[in-house]
């Protein structure tokens, strides 16, 4: 049986590419170019290809697709008009994981360190788990980009809402980590989206909620009134689980967790992580809340999440996926939290919907002191553009200024020139930027 993928070298579906191959299946793909998670799969032996050719499609027993792949595509035309079974991602995903227990982590913000650290805590604590994450999972033996096929009965999946996939899973486990207005594109309104989240709460048996966030509080609220448990986290003495700056307290006892993340965001994330692994446990094989926290403690981060790319000429380069704007600002905070006194922050936004929704708190999360603010054209991805709506949106909406490129290339020149000693450089945002810090790198040791 063979799966052909379009758009293989992307971090989601690179994660369903190794957990489908894992099951005995064929797995072929192809992508417009290379990415880290391209070559992932090609290193492990599957036959990936650059370029779309429709003749490839011949013979396939399934064609999977994410949302960003559109009806013009030569090869998923072919696979139209051969009339061969069309998936999307998330339903290759669901029947690579048929028969396991799942923990599904949903939210705003956070969704691929939560996802991770989860796996990696149910990991430390001696439990195989499988799991699909949007990003590499660094640390994790026999990990192909984000995916990972264990031998628990248990799996770990980063539970997408942009385009409502979220809601195929129905875990064990959920996890609503926030909850802020995005993906209108797909929903239409806000009360869409909060709507959608309600039936992901009400699908799982327990739910570990962020209940500092009011909209969370209310959804977990409703699916408490419908017989889900709920687990709340945070940090004060009102959580069901609290994290505090070096110990998470929880299930009747105080364990040390020292986060090696910066930034109180990722002491939430890892809080969160925590109280799944342990509520994955059952009489039967219970889950070490000990064990979990220590390997919390000992956690590798993922690609693209605050990653260190390099240095040269006494430059620091950290690659992050943030791409809305408490994220953008939460990346920030991190990298003062890191002791970055000058800060170059090359930030590209993402789709043109979000730039014309949030340009005004992108741009408030970018007017920061010490630091100079480099703009990359917007990423459309699988959107058309809109008039009018552009990066010097956001530029315009920055007390302080900002520069904007004329190309993802010029701005990683900038940001590069802009650079001293002592600066760490920020590559921001959800697109192709984390093509620039390579570029940047390039361009501070030639100077």
């Amino acid at each position: 049986m063979r799966w052909h993928f379009i758009g293989v070298g992307g971090s989601g579906m690179s994660a369903v590419a190794r957990l489908v191959a894992a099951k005995g299946v064929d797995v072929t793909g192809t992508d417009r170019g290379e990415s880290l998670y391209f070559q992932a799969l090609r290193d492990a032996g599957m036959d990936v290809r650059v370029g779309h050719d429709a003749s490839l499609v011949d013979g396939a027993d399934a064609v999977v697709i994410s949302t960003a792949v559109r009806e013009t595509n030569e090869e998923l035309a072919r696979a139209r008009e051969l009339g061969i079974r069309v998936l999307h991602r998330s339903e290759a995903l669901v029947w690579a994981l048929d028969g396991l227990a799942l923990v599904a982590v949903a939210g705003s913000h956070g969704k691929t360190t939560t996802s991770a650290m989860t796996a990696w805590a149910l990991h430390g604590a001696g439990v195989d788990a499988s799991f699909a994450v949007g990003a590499r999972v660094f640390g994790v033996e026999g990990a192909v980009a984000g995916g990972y096929a264990g031998s628990a009965g248990i799996g770990v999946v980063e539970a997408d809402e942009s385009d409502g996939s979220f809601l195929r899973y129905h875990p064990r486990v959920g996890i609503i980590t926030s909850i802020e207005p995005d993906h209108l594109d797909h929903y239409g309104t806000v009360e869409n989206l909060h709507t959608a989240f309600g039936d992901f709460a009400r699908s799982c048996e327990i739910l570990v909620a962020h209940t500092a966030d009011p909209v969370v509080a209310s959804i977990a609220a409703d699916a408490a009134a419908a017989g889900v448990r709920v687990i709340t986290y945070g940090t004060g003495e009102s959580f069901d689980v609290a994290v505090g700056p070096d110990a998470v307290t929880g299930f009747g006892a105080t364990h040390p967790l020292a986060v090696p993340l910066p930034g109180a965001h990722n002491r939430l994330n890892a809080a969160a992580a925590w109280a799944a692994a342990v509520s994955m446990g059952t009489d039967d094989a219970p889950v070490d809340a000990a064990r979990a926290a220590e390997a919390l403690s000992t956690f590798g981060g993922t690609g693209r999440r605050f990653q260190f790319r390099g240095e040269a000429g006494g430059v620091r380069v950290i690659d992050d996926y943030a791409h809305h704007p408490t994220e953008v600002a939460a990346v920030i905070s991190a990298a003062r939290a890191a002791g970055a006194g000058h800060l170059v922050v090359l930030f590209q936004p993402a789709l043109f919907t979000r730039t014309q929704v949030h340009a005004k708190n992108f741009a408030a999360a970018l007017t920061v002191d010490d630091a100079d603010i480099v703009l990359a054209p917007v990423h459309g991805d699988r959107e058309d553009p809109i008039p009018g709506v552009n990066s010097e949106l956001i530029a315009d909406a920055i007390p302080g200024g900002a520069t904007v490129a004329d190309s993802l290339e010029h701005a990683a020149s900038i940001a590069a020139q802009r650079a001293r000693p002592g600066t760490t450089i920020l590559t921001v945002g959800s697109g192709t930027v984390t093509k620039a810090p390579d570029w940047i790198l390039t361009e501070l040791e030639q100077r």
